[in-house]
């Protein structure tokens, strides 16, 4: 028997707003709105209902865990069965939530509401972008309200009527010996108003998915894998319920020149043996152009400078990283006569053995 933690797919010590999420993912997942026709999906959509019924109610499940499906207190020796038929005293209409209902039922023409879903998008953009920042517009499908029916779902020229099983409640009383058990009407799966003649170019659903453009600024600094949220700009609500969130992520393509590490940029200067040796004043790149930077004498290969506020900027708006220059000693391939013979005459005067340590 499937217990209300395995229907809504959390572990029994899920905090309540671990257990909220998993219902809300589920609910809009096999809402019958989004699931015409599908009776499975509908009875998928019951079950994780009672479930957060019951598990969203402190006292509730605190008997549940305590004396478990069967007999627990208050809920008058009834059983609990997830996954199929269930028979449950005093929980009332455990359907209004999902519906936007008040408890005991949803009034005639108030509309059942459901916040649309999040989308996710991607912006592709180049190094250089990611730096300065740019405004570019997105592409988004979107379910959006059919152009032919104006977002009823019926033919021009009709109307939705008032389900007439229901009377326009959305829900059905259902006995259960002693008790009433609320569900979903069958006939307008819980919208209270049923369409006669559907909307053709839309088959009643009342939506169609529709490209949207959206016109979103990339703030400067911004690194593979930002998320930046536009908020109402998701799917459309189910009802009177408010619309999701658009996502936009950005990817960032690999600069040739520097390495990102948060807002420093670290970029390879070589130089020769001579300027590390004696010391040497060179140019290394930046974003805002070329600056002149002192390496100090007897700089080691690998070495890092620090060039202050020339680096990405940050997403915080507190200004802007560093350049760290790393010092990358440029040994030469071939040698002329006359600098073999300048090194060779420095081979003859050098002092130690830089190998010394290795062998203690």
């Amino acid at each position: 028997m499937k217990t209300p933690y395995d229907t809504l797919g959390v572990a029994k010590n899920a905090s309540a707003e671990e257990i909220k999420k998993a219902y809300r993912k589920l609910a809009r997942e096999y809402h019958p709105d989004r699931n015409p026709g599908d009776a499975a999906a509908e009875e998928r959509f019951k079950d994780v209902q009672a479930a957060y019924d019951l598990l969203s109610d402190a006292d509730k499940r605190k008997q549940y865990d305590t004396f478990g499906a069967n007999g627990a207190p208050g809920f008058g020796g009834g059983n609990f069965n997830f996954g199929g038929d269930f028979n449950i005293g005093d929980l009332g209409d455990i359907f209004g939530g999902i519906f936007g209902a008040r408890r005991g039922g949803r009034g005639r023409g108030e509309p059942a509401g459901m916040r649309g879903a999040d989308i996710e998008a991607i912006v592709n953009l180049s190094f250089e972008d990611s730096l300065q920042g740019v405004e570019t517009k997105i592409p988004v499908e979107v379910d959006a309200p059919c152009r032919e029916c104006g977002g009823s779902g019926a033919q021009p020229g009709t109307a939705p009527i008032i389900c007439p099983e229901c009377n326009g409640r959305g829900v059905k009383a259902e006995s259960q010996g002693l008790f009433a058990l609320s569900q979903p009407c069958p006939r307008c799966r819980g919208n209270g108003t049923v369409i006669e003649k559907p909307c053709p170019k839309c088959h009643g659903s009342g939506r169609q998915r529709r490209t949207k453009r959206y016109t979103v600024r990339i703030p400067a600094g911004v690194k593979d894998g930002t998320r930046i949220r536009l908020k109402g700009k998701g799917e459309p609500g189910m009802g009177v319920g408010p619309p999701g969130d658009l996502h936009v992520v950005t990817r960032v393509t690999e600069s040739p020149l520097y390495e990102r590490r948060g807002a420093d940029l670290v970029v390879s200067v070589p130089v020769t043996y001579a300027e590390a040796a004696l010391g040497a004043k060179v140019d290394v790149p930046t974003p805002e152009g070329p600056v002149s930077l002192k390496v100090p004498a007897g700089s080691e290969d690998g070495k890092l400078l620090r060039i202050r506020g020339r680096g990405a900027p940050k997403l915080s708006g507190a200004g802007r990283g560093d350049v760290l220059a790393r010092v990358r000693i440029s040994v030469p391939k071939k040698l002329t006569k006359r600098e073999r013979q300048a090194i060779e005459e420095l081979q003859k005067v050098e002092r130690g053995n830089p190998r010394e340590r290795l062998f203690g």
